[in-house]
């Protein structure tokens, strides 16, 4: 099978740091440009990754003919208009969570690249590594029972005023950047959608970003709690509850490629700690979507789920405005 040959928007340090070390070693993915709004910082970027080509504009490399697909970390507010320019270009498109600002603008990406007649996914990448294909196993043969709840707590510590998690017109704060994951991860091991949410923000009194958010989603019979924090110590883990057992995710989002998973399994007859292999989730998100452009199938996980979850996000942040339950 041949690789899809990648471009690659913007010199973002996700890229750099967690995404492309993988990607150097895929058969299944060959990257051949990266551009930035500085030449010299993509030419720089370029000769690191041992990329062949770089660009000056994400316009110049949009227009590289050999490019089938581009992967767009950029700043949250410009996802939707990159998503649009790639899709003008014929790319299909991996772009970083979340896609867009708000669930009416992700809608309206999905429009866009379906009548461009490309291929759109959100970049969730937690869902490939093995582990949480393990839960996803372990859930849906019975292992724990019915699902009653799922809690999660993600958070880091950033003051930087500069950063873009911290500028609000930029799509910054705590519920944007994390949340997202704290949102679909019970949408996931659920399989639906929750019937009323309910949030409470605290903001950042000069970034005016929220800084700790802590929501609860309904889904009928079962509950899930979640808090975020952007000023606090760097921590995340994710319970799933059931009936009949619990399972626990030491680090459920940002897993290290190089150790075995802390998945912890609870039942009647004991603890356990199944034994799975380390692995990349970068590079097996890259890998499955570039295997369902050569095999003419569909992206793994489907841009509809990406609307989804933004509704869900839409409607927390109205519940900080009516202090009410709000409807996804």
């Amino acid at each position: 099978m041949d690789a899809v040959r990648w471009g690659v928007l913007g010199v973002a340090n996700i890229f750099m740091k967690k995404v492309l070390p993988p990607l150097l070693k895929s058969d299944l993915v060959s990257l051949e440009a990266i551009a930035s709004r500085s030449g010299d910082r993509a030419r720089r970027a370029a000769e690191t990754c041992g990329i062949e080509k770089s660009y000056g504009s994400y316009e110049e490399l949009l227009a590289d003919q050999d490019i089938e697909s581009v992967y767009i970390p950029l700043p949250n507010h410009l996802h939707a208009e990159w998503i649009r320019k790639a899709a003008d270009a014929g790319k299909h498109i991996l772009c970083e969570k979340p896609l867009a600002l708000n669930a009416e603008e992700a809608a309206a990406c999905l429009e866009y690249t379906a009548r461009a007649g490309v291929r759109l996914m959100e970049a969730f990448m937690y869902r490939f590594h093995p582990q949480w294909r393990r839960v996803e196993e372990l859930v849906r043969m019975g292992e724990i029972g019915e699902v009653l709840a799922v809690q999660t707590y993600y958070a880091y510590d950033l003051k930087d005023p500069e950063n873009i998690r911290n500028k609000v017109e930029m799509g910054g704060g705590g519920l944007m950047d994390i949340g997202c994951y704290a949102v679909s991860v019970p949408r996931f091991i659920f399989g639906r959608e929750p019937e009323r949410v309910i949030g409470m923000f605290t903001r950042d009194s000069d970034f005016k970003t929220d800084i700790l958010t802590s929501a609860i989603l309904d889904f009928g019979s079962g509950r899930s709690v979640f808090s975020v924090a952007t000023q606090g110590f760097r921590s995340q883990t994710v319970d799933i509850f059931g009936s009949s057992g619990n399972i626990h995710l030491g680090i459920p989002f940002n897993m290290f490629a190089d150790i075995p998973p802390l998945l912890t399994v609870i039942t009647a007859i004991g603890e356990r700690r199944p034994q799975l292999a380390a692995a990349d989730q970068y590079g097996l998100e890259f890998e499955a979507f570039s295997k369902a452009l050569r095999l003419d199938l569909p992206v793994p996980t489907p841009p509809e789920d990406a609307v989804a979850n933004q509704k869900v996000l839409d409607a927390l942040f109205r519940s900080e405005s009516s202090g009410r339950w709000e409807i996804p």
